[in-house]
């Protein structure tokens, strides 16, 4: 960050907080006023009531979350670690890129909601469906930036590894991986965010637990306070996440 932008960030900071505050004021007049009704677009005061309540007193909020966030835990690790493995062989091998390639292609392709009533079918209303689900939309994003990150290293530094003796194994574990990290870690801190919504977006359509069963509830009572807050929440734990995942990736990337 240059010394003028350093400046500047106190001043947005600012512009920021009050252009949110004039938001909410004008939000909460609308739906005191009823210039719009408070049953679309509920109340702020409400809402953030609904919050503290949800949060600090009988703490639904937390106990969903819970289910939500182990459920995103193993749909990430396990789209990652699939991603990562087919990605690296993608690389290593690539007739079996190629063979793979169409179905891959095809189910890529495809809006994963569509796959949650397959999912629901074959795994129940229990958490393993929401994995599937997540699952799903990690695997394909760590898969493309893994295949990506370890094609798009420097020639030159391939030429030099073996110049210096280096064989087939050293240079695609000294170099080729090495250089795709960064672009993995790209992948992973998007993929957590998508195993995420794919978690979320299986507990919305049927499910016994979690954010998203809550979300529908509220929903389909017409608690609109409620919904807002759920998603207020749902919003602040994935910035939370991203956030977590930005100062993983830069701590274990220091050395660039």
């Amino acid at each position: 960050m240059n010394p003028e932008t350093r400046r500047n960030s106190p001043t947005v900071l600012i512009l920021q907080i009050v252009s949110l505050v004039l938001f909410l004021l004008l939000w909460e007049w609308a739906a005191k006023t009823r210039a719009v009704d408070p049953l679309f677009i509920g109340q702020p005061s409400k809402i953030f009531a609904y919050l503290y309540q949800s949060v600090f007193v009988d703490q639904v909020l937390l106990k969903e979350a819970v289910w939500t966030l182990s459920e995103t835990a193993a749909a990430f690790v396990l789209g990652s670690v699939a991603g990562i493995a087919f990605g690296l062989l993608f690389v290593l091998y690539e007739p079996i890129e190629r063979f793979l390639d169409p179905p891959f292609s095809a189910l890529n392709s495809l809006p994963r909601i569509a796959l949650a009533p397959l999912f629901l079918l074959w795994f129940g209303l229990g958490p393993i469906s929401k994995i599937a689900l997540g699952f799903s939309l990690t695997f394909f994003i760590v898969l493309n930036n893994t295949v990506a990150g370890a094609r798009s290293v420097d020639s030159d530094w391939i030429i030099l590894a073996r110049m210096l003796g280096a064989g087939k194994a050293k240079i695609f574990f000294k170099v080729t991986l090495i250089s795709a990290v960064p672009t993995i870690f790209s992948g992973l801190r998007l993929g957590l965010i998508y195993a995420l919504l794919g978690v979320i977006g299986g507990e919305i359509i049927a499910s016994q637990y979690g954010l998203g069963q809550l979300l529908s509830l509220l929903a389909n009572t017409f608690e609109t306070n409620g919904v807002f807050a759920v998603l207020f929440f749902l919003a602040a734990l994935g910035v939370t996440l991203s956030k977590l995942m930005s100062a993983i990736e830069a701590y274990l990337l220091r050395w660039r």
